[in-house]
């Protein structure tokens, strides 16, 4: 039986013009859902992860008024990770139940709310780049940054906003219990947004207030749960050089040498293709069989090999 990893992104929850309501959420994991026991029936042992952006960016957005209107303390970012690591997890392992009991199948789904060790050392630390939470006067950024400590950018024209670091993901503390949660056949949501990150100091861990990449983060996963395959579900159906141009090209079947030139090359943006390219060539040198990144409605396709990007050796 092959195990998957399989990287959700956030048009598994959240489609593009959506408000973001309950309803709306759910709706699109119960899809989800859907895909995902289609490989399960096919005979795929299956691991998830998850992106969190949208509902991160809501929960600062409402932890912001909150503070605002009625003096509730706003919760750091490790915080708003782990609260919706459960919130999302809580509707893709419900959806997961009832889909899997549509179909007479019986297995247990758990959520982890895992924390992912970062070196408190990375250069990302001195080099907050990842726009979090709302939008901003500059008087108030400002001054929110001089009373907060906080790093502040204007962003696009659009007002400022803060920015935290985004570290590479190094382990999770939660692996062990993962890996025997796998073992024993359970189908595990983990890792979700990339982890809560957290460092290591004198034996002790602590939180931090930064953003990592959930592919990334995935890739980590996939290794600690030795995964057979490693699948990045986005909403393109792979990964493309001169993107956007007359001569794009969708890469098919590519070797890791390959694309790892083409990544040299610029040819996939830092903030949208470029981790999930740097992820899926991780997975492939750390001796996974296949990476693949690839449309959500096209999953067990890509799955196949018949479409998307497939990674290989």
């Amino acid at each position: 039986m092959k195990r998957v990893v399989i990287a959700l992104g956030g048009n598994a929850i959240l489609q593009r013009g959506q408000r973001g309501t309950y309803e709306e959420q759910r709706e699109n994991v119960m899809e989800t859902a859907g895909q995902i026991v289609d490989m399960i029936e096919r005979g795929y042992e299956v691991v998830i992860t998850h992106g969190n952006g949208p509902q991160v960016g809501a929960l600062l957005l409402h932890m912001d008024a909150g503070q605002q209107l009625y003096d509730i303390p706003a919760q750091p970012m490790d915080v708003a990770g782990a609260m919706t690591q459960g919130q999302i997890g809580y509707m893709i392992q419900q959806a997961l139940i009832n889909e899997l009991r549509k179909r007479g199948i019986e297995r247990p789904v758990a959520t982890i709310v895992t924390q992912t060790v970062v070196d408190k050392d990375d250069p990302a630390f001195q080099h907050p780049s990842k726009p979090v939470g709302p939008f901003y006067d500059e008087e108030t950024a400002k001054k929110l940054a001089e009373e907060k400590g906080w790093t502040v950018v204007e962003d696009a024209g659009r007002g400022w906003r803060r920015v935290v670091p985004s570290p590479d993901p190094r382990c999770h503390v939660e692996a062990p219990v993962l890996v025997n949660l796998v073992e024993k056949g359970f189908i595990v949501i983990a890792s979700g947004g990339g982890g809560v990150p957290v460092i290591e100091e004198d034996g002790q861990l602590k939180g931090v207030e930064a953003v990592i990449d959930k592919d990334l983060a995935g890739e980590r996963l996939a290794e600690e749960v030795k995964a057979d395959i490693f699948m990045i579900l986005t909403d393109v159906n792979g990964a493309a050089v001169n993107y956007g141009k007359e001569n794009e090209r969708w890469l098919e079947r590519v070797t890791v040498n390959e694309l790892k030139r083409y990544y040299d090359e610029g040819h996939f943006k830092r903030g949208s293709m470029g981790p999930k390219v740097l992820a899926a060539m991780r997975f492939v040198e750390w001796g996974g069989e296949r990476a693949v990144i690839a449309v959500l409605d096209r999953a067990v396709e890509a799955l196949e090999g018949k479409t998307g990007t497939q990674v290989v050796g």
